[in-house]
C-alpha cells in the first residue's frame, strides 16, 4: 500500500540502565490521506512520543519512520527540517501563538519561514484564516480571542504552506465544549475535504463519533486498531 506516512517497528527510550523507560514499543502503522486517526490512551501510554516521532521531531532507537516517502534516519538536521516544512502542520493544546502578532501575523510567520512573502503571503493568510472561519479576527491579538479562535488560528496557521500532514497533539483539552466539538468537525472535514493525513493524540471522547480510525496505546503498543487492515 502506498502511503504517506508511516512507522516501522518503531521504539523509543529515554533514561538509561535502571531509570530506562520504554516509551514506545514495536509500534508499526500506516496513515491513509482522507482519513481522520485518533491516538487514545491514558498518560503515559505513548501517545506524544508517538506523535514526536511521526513528525520527524525525534528519532528512533529502533525502527523506522517514513515522511511522503523519505526516510527519516539517516537525514541531517537541516534536511529533517526542510522535510518537516513542507509536509508536516502542527497544532498543540497551548495554542503557541506569538502574543504580539495579530491573527493574520501569526499566518504569515509560517509563511515567511516557508520563504513566501509579498502579497502572495498575505492572499494565502487571508485564504487560510477564511478556510477555518476566523476571517474577520484577522487584526485581532490572540488576547482578543476566544480559546476556540485561537485554536483555529492555530490550525490555520499549521495549514498555510499546505502540508499534506497535520499533526494535532490534545488541540480540544483546553477548550469548552462547545468550542471542542467545533474544532473536532474542522479538523474531520479537513481530513475528508483536503485529503489530509490528520493525526490526533486525544483523551477527549467528543473525538470518538469523528474519527474514522482509533489507534489505542498502551504501555508504548499499540492494543488496539480500528483501521488496521487484515
Amino acid at each position: 500500500m502506498n502511503t504517506c506516512l508511516s512507522t516501522d517497528h518503531v521504539s523509543v527510550s529515554y533514561g538509561s540502565g535502571a531509570a530506562t523507560v520504554r516509551a514506545l514499543r514495536d509500534v508499526t502503522l500506516d496513515f491513509r490521506p482522507g482519513e481522520l486517526t485518533l491516538i487514545m490512551g491514558p498518560s503515559g501510554s505513548g501517545k506524544t512520543t508517538l506523535l514526536s516521532a511521526l513528525g520527524g521531531l525525534l528519532t528512533p532507537d529502533t525502527g523506522e519512520v517514513s515522511i511522503m516517502g523519505t526516510t527519516v534516519r539517516g537525514l541531517d538536521q537541516e534536511e529533517a527540517g526542510r522535510l518537516r516544512q513542507r509536509s508536516i502542520g502542527y497544532v498543540f493544546q497551548a495554542f503557541r501563538l506569538f502574543r504580539s502578532l495579530t491573527a493574520i501575523e501569526n499566518a504569515l510567520v509560517a509563511l515567511e519561514i516557508g520563504g513566501v512573502r509579498g502579497p502572495r503571503a498575505l492572499d494565502k493568510a487571508k485564504a487560510a484564516l477564511e478556510a477555518v472561519g476566523v476571517s474577520h479576527r484577522a487584526n485581532c491579538l490572540p488576547s482578543e480571542l476566544s480559546g476556540g479562535e485561537k485554536q483555529r488560528v492555530a490550525i490555520a496557521r499549521a495549514l498555510v504552506n499546505d502540508p499534506p500532514i497535520l499533526l494535532a497533539d490534545e488541540p480540544t483539552a483546553s477548550l469548552d465544549h462547545a468550542s471542542g466539538e467545533q474544532i473536532a468537525s474542522l479538523l474531520r472535514g479537513i481530513a475528508a475535504g483536503a485529503r489530509r493525513i490528520v493525526v490526533v493524540v486525544t483523551h477527549d471522547n467528543r473525538w470518538l463519533e469523528r474519527g474514522d480510525r482509533i489507534v489505542e496505546m498502551s504501555d508504548g503498543q499499540v492494543t488496539k486498531d480500528s483501521g488496521e487492515i487484515q
